[in-house]
């Protein structure tokens, strides 16, 4: 059974989603929910949401929303696990519960407008440490490559986003490309 304060959390956002609220809005409204959850650390989470994979970071369902809907994961990263260079689509809210989690921004470079030219520069970075809480809206996307290097702990967090989370662009920035990828997850059971 799952945990009150998730179901509680995850009914508050579904409520705020559905009230066509703009992506700022409800990020502004989720953030502090979010800083709670974080706050009470991976004591949330059944064993199931803490699925690791050796290959790749794990992302364990709490609550798949429909296309429409938050969808909320609990992300497992071992040391030397990171995402692609990638976007949401959508707004988001992430919460640590456990170890530091890094993420490196990029931003459109040069040409971006050009039909299917995709060029990156490098942003800033931000290390989120247990309890912090991070949030992105789209237009223009938040690009970033999120993870943990090979000398740190394993991490913890807490992924909410404002739609059905199945798919996301990545970037390749050799070539300034981008390609729509299926997201694969561990469903709850």
């Amino acid at each position: 059974m799952m945990d009150q304060r998730l179901n509680d959390f995850v009914a508050a956002c579904d409520d705020l989603a559905g009230r066509g609220l703009d992506a700022g809005a409800n990020v502004a409204a989720i953030a502090p929910l979010m800083l709670e959850l974080a706050r009470a650390g991976r004591a949330l989470l059944e064993v199931d949401h803490l699925r690791e994979d050796p290959e790749k970071y794990a992302r364990n369902a709490i609550h798949v929303g429909d296309a429409d809907g938050v969808s909320l994961f609990a992300l497992v990263w071992l040391p030397g696990q990171w995402t692609p260079i990638h976007d949401h689509g959508t707004w988001g809210v992430v919460g640590v519960l456990d170890g530091v989690l890094e993420e490196r921004a990029f931003l459109p470079g040069a040409g971006w407008d050009d039909a299917d030219y995709y060029p990156l520069t490098p942003g800033g970075i931000v290390f989120l440490s247990p309890g912090s809480v991070s949030t992105f809206v789209p237009n223009p996307d938040h690009i970033h490559v999120t993870g943990v290097p090979e000398d740190r702990d394993p991490v913890v967090s807490l992924h909410l986003y404002g739609r059905l989370m199945n798919s996301l662009h990545i970037y390749t920035p050799e070539d300034a490309s981008r390609r729509l990828i299926g997201v694969p997850h561990f469903e709850s059971r």
